[in-house]
């Protein structure tokens, strides 16, 4: 790892800091693909793909088998992956018939897990609807907005800087650079930051919690153009020059849109289930069969 990465105590993304991104209902969601995928054509659900023995398969039972956490085939092309989830339900439906010939669906244990699954498959169900009923475009535009403007404005600066191992190094640069030399030519020349003298020790734009305290202290009290005295941390001796000093600008509405639709969805749920809880009688028995005094569910 270079030293202009441990420099940083934690390289946060853009949006981190605002409050729907930290929620406890809101899981990381992977970013959006750098391109579209090519248009699907839309399929018919009833169209007969296949039959055993006289029973139908159709094109929305595929799709249903490719919705199987279990059948999922990421890096089989798709020609292949119908074929083989073709084959699969062809397996399925002979199994099945079989299986019911040996009357496998006739004990209590099989009545247990068929109504599982029936109850999973209803919640479930449910529960994406709910979600897409609360993802609209006004929805997800009015929770950024409110969430933008509920965020405090934070000051970050862009800096140079050069690293060397001691205090006598550190003067004899600052004293070069304070007169006149170029910082970026410095920095390519001396500095013992691998991850930036390449760049001219140029770091970038950062808030003051993203570097470690005396650095940040350091850059954060000069003005655009000023170069500090030598200062020290764990990594070495530093001479920082300041460029640039703003307001952070806060994340666009399409960089953060997916993650304001994965909590308006996961909200959605969530209040679902805790109506569905706070009007119920809920009761849980120990294993005498006596009651258990209830906590708030």
């Amino acid at each position: 790892m270079s030293r202009s990465l441990n420099v940083r105590k934690s390289l946060l993304t853009l949006g981190v800091a605002l409050p729907f991104l930290a929620g406890a209902a809101l899981a990381q969601t992977p970013p959006a693909p750098a391109t579209s995928p090519a248009a699907v054509p839309a399929v018919e659900p009833s169209k007969v793909i296949a039959r055993v023995n006289g029973v139908e398969i159709t094109e929305g039972d595929l799709a249903l088998a490719a919705e199987d956490p279990a059948l999922q085939m990421p890096n089989v092309p798709e020609a292949q992956k119908r074929d083989l989830l073709t084959g699969y339900m062809i397996d399925l439906k002979l199994g099945a018939k079989a299986a019911e010939a040996a009357k496998v669906g006739s004990g209590a244990e099989f009545a247990r897990k068929l109504a599982y699954s029936r109850d999973k498959t209803l919640l479930d169900e449910y529960l994406d609807q709910e979600a897409k009923k609360a993802v609209t475009p006004e929805a997800a535009r009015k929770l950024y907005d409110e969430t933008v403007k509920s965020v405090p404005a934070e000051q970050e600066v862009r800096a140079r800087h050069i690293l060397v191992e001691n205090e006598d190094e550190a003067k004899k640069i600052a004293v070069r650079v304070k007169g006149g030399e170029d910082f970026a030519k410095v920095a390519g020349e001396v500095s013992k930051d691998p991850g930036s003298k390449t760049d001219g020790g140029d770091l970038g734009f950062f808030t003051k919690d993203r570097m470690v305290e005396p650095f940040a202290e350091a850059a954060f009290k000069l003005e655009p153009g000023q170069i500090s005295d030598p200062v020290k941390s764990q990594f070495g001796w530093h001479v920082i020059k300041v460029e640039e000093k703003r307001t952070k600008p806060a994340p666009t509405f399409e960089e953060t849109k997916d993650q304001v639709e994965t909590y308006l969805a996961r909200k959605a749920q969530q209040d679902l289930i805790m109506g569905l809880r706070k009007s119920a009688k809920i009761e849980r028995l120990d294993d005498k069969g006596n009651l258990v005094e209830q906590k708030q569910q």
